[in-house]
């Protein structure tokens, strides 16, 4: 058993759901690259297009989906001198709901939100996305 602060899930990563994902995702002009990660914790880690941000920024994504539907999706920005990040979380833990966010600029713990989360994988990724494209119209808006 996970203990319950540990960030993570106590059921084992459903890979089916990755590969889903990554097959939904592989050809999207917004993905540099879409694979699944065997190092550490199994995840799908998606490398976002540099062209669709207005200053040189490297972004992923770390997606974990688990077979108990507990998820953890980590959004990272990375510039010379920043981080920029935040956190979709669903998972047993002891500072916040199951369902949870951490938002940025540094997806910190004490900063966690309650949230409610669709159910479904698909639905997820939708409103993550929605959320990354509005955080794309801001840096651009910023210029």
């Amino acid at each position: 058993m996970v203990p319950v602060n540990d960030g993570a899930s106590p059921a084992p990563i459903d890979r089916s759901v990755l590969e889903r994902m990554r097959s939904r995702f592989v050809g999207c002009r917004m993905f540099e690259s879409v694979e699944i990660a065997e190092e550490r914790k199994l995840s799908l880690r998606v490398e976002l297009s540099s062209e669709y941000y207005p200053r040189d920024a490297s972004v992923r994504f770390e997606i974990r989906w688990y077979r108990n539907d507990d998820l953890n999706i980590h959004y990272r920005e990375e510039r010379r001198d920043s981080v920029w990040q935040c956190r979709w979380d669903r998972h047993p833990n002891d500072h916040n709901s199951r369902d949870h966010f951490h938002p940025p600029p540094d997806a910190s713990r004490p900063d966690a939100e309650n949230a409610r989360w669709p159910d479904d994988h698909r639905d997820v990724c939708r409103l993550v996305f929605d959320f990354v494209e509005e955080r794309i119209e801001t840096l651009w808006m910023d210029q």
